[in-house]
């Protein structure tokens, strides 16, 4: 494409990959992003395979705020500790160390979804019962 048009990741995409980085952060999915950027899924998806630096992006967005997540919530479950900073006139008057309480609702999140076979509520049970007749009861 010497001294020709510019493709249109050059044009659509290229100046947008913070933009798209944060979409996927946001949760957009990938066809979202193509349509919001005025490209065809199609040409969206050979674009992830010949420009690395696309993928990249949607990787980093994707896999970046859900570690974050994972991480805050793992924290909110097993309860922590943080210093309360009072200033007065721009200055330092007071530090405090709060504990925050594990939180059961987070625990038994983290739980059914780490531990699904253990911690789900609904149970799988066989329930391969032959029906009796009547006359077999009496």
């Amino acid at each position: 494409m010497a001294g020709g048009r510019k493709s249109k990741y050059q044009t659509h995409v290229e100046p947008k990959l913070l933009l798209i980085e944060a979409w996927a952060r946001d949760g957009m999915i990938q066809e979202d992003i193509a349509k919001k950027l005025g490209v065809a899924m199609s040409s969206f998806s050979e674009y992830k395979n010949k420009y690395p630096e696309l993928s990249e992006a949607l990787k980093r967005g994707q896999e970046v705020i859900d570690v974050q997540v994972e991480n805050a919530l793992l924290k909110r479950a097993m309860g922590y500790r943080y210093d309360e900073v009072t200033c007065e006139y721009g200055e330092e008057t007071k530090r405090v160390t709060k504990e925050v309480q594990p939180d059961v609702t987070a625990q038994i999140f983290w739980l059914k979804n780490r531990k699904p076979d253990v911690w789900r509520d609904k149970k799988e049970v066989d329930a391969n019962v032959r029906a009796a007749k009547l006359e077999d009861l009496l």
